[in-house]
């Protein structure tokens, strides 16, 4: 079982949704309001005449956890969606997962994520 945690543009979550439901993959977690830079550093801007440095940039993260046989397409389906080809597309880490209970029912392990 692993567990992919994806940081994304906001505007790449439509698309992100739509091709994860074009291969079966329904489950997800979506945190707004993250915070985070990478390779483009941030921006500048003025507000009122006052110079301002913005160097923590909004980001969606994505948490999905599935089994194996699941990683390599829930992967290339957020990377197919996400991709502009510019600096700031995002990042995506694939994390083993030691274990998952389902509440309602009590299942453990692959059977609890479905």
């Amino acid at each position: 079982m692993k567990l992919i945690v994806a940081y994304v543009q906001p505007v790449a979550l439509k698309p992100i949704k739509e091709a994860l439901f074009a291969k079966d993959i329904f489950r997800m977690s979506v945190m707004t309001d993250v915070l985070g830079c990478g390779q483009q550093k941030g921006y500048h801007e003025n507000y009122r005449g006052a110079a301002k440095e913005v160097n923590l940039l909004n980001k969606l993260r994505i948490e999905i956890a599935v089994n194996d046989h699941h990683v390599q397409e829930t992967v290339d389906a957020i990377c197919g969606a996400a991709r502009t080809g510019k600096i700031g597309d995002g990042k995506i880490f694939v994390l083993e997962l030691g274990d998952c209970i389902r509440i309602r029912t009590g299942e453990t392990g692959e059977d609890a994520i479905g």
